[in-house]
């Protein structure tokens, strides 16, 4: 198995690291897991740490000289390498632990291949860098957004480090928003994925720097592959500026989007 994952390419790694990962993640839904308190509400369980487990184990049979930064487990190897895979296990760790399966597993690569695996659909969303894909009974099909569904994801989860200048809340509130969109919430990055693939017209989230975020950068890798609109809420390049993330399926629904944010803020 160590010879196989060495053999594949950046990413056919962060497609078997996600679904090993998933794996994990579909085998331990449903049973009584323990919580590791973060603080602020936040917390992981064993299937968290179990999935990064694994994901980190394909990882260093792959790419043994790369660094790795995990959410639960923290950094391995040197911060600054010049190769460092972000691995969140499991996005959406409330939704997994109250029975609810959307959630995500997100393996990335900096400034390189990704994917974002759906332990329960058995998708698995993929980038080499430069082109997107959907991988389903180990068929590819490559991805093409479309803004067709007017499905707007809006994270309202905290923190909200630019409130009160912009608050997702006061986005769904402007009369202007239910005229062209319609708004959902599922509290997970395979949104993301989701605006990629065309199953969502866009996705809304505060925060700050997220470009290297754990969370967020495999799914703005294959956003990006994909050739969605990608950037902070205020529509700068989202590693500048106020942070947050907008990513539209095109430019019409980006800018209908900035128009709303700023017209709130």
């Amino acid at each position: 198995m160590i010879d196989s994952y060495a053999s594949l390419d950046d990413a056919g790694v962060a497609v078997a690291a996600a679904r090993a990962g998933a794996n994990v993640v579909r085998s331990m839904y449903g049973r009584r897991l323990n919580r590791i308190d973060k603080g602020g509400g936040d917390f992981a369980t064993a299937a968290d740490v179990e999935a990064e487990r694994t994901i980190l184990g394909v990882i260093r049979a792959a790419r043994s000289d790369d660094a790795v930064l995990g959410e639960e487990g923290g950094q391995w190897g040197a911060a600054d390498a010049v190769r460092q895979w972000l691995v969140d296990p499991l996005c959406g760790t409330l939704n997994y632990a109250i029975g609810n399966m959307l959630v995500a597993v997100n393996v990335a690569l900096r400034n390189g291949a990704a994917a974002v695996a759906d332990p329960f659909s058995g998708e698995v969303f993929f980038t080499d860098g430069e082109t997107a894909w959907v991988r389903h009974d180990d068929v590819d099909v490559q991805l093409t957004p479309t803004p067709a569904t007017q499905l707007v994801e809006v994270n309202l989860d905290p923190p909200f480090p630019n409130a009160p200048g912009f608050r997702a809340v006061d986005l769904l509130a402007h009369p202007g928003f239910p005229e062209r969109f319609r708004p959902r919430v599922v509290s997970t990055t395979l949104a993301l994925a989701w605006v990629a693939a065309g199953k969502r017209a866009a996705y809304v989230t505060d925060g700050g720097d997220l470009s290297w975020s754990v969370h967020f950068a495999a799914g703005i890798a294959v956003c990006r592959a994909a050739g969605c609109v990608v950037t902070g809420i205020h529509g700068q390049a989202i590693h500048t500026g106020a942070g947050g993330l907008v990513v539209a399926a095109d430019q019409e629904t980006h800018d209908s989007l900035m128009a709303l944010i700023g017209a709130r803020s």
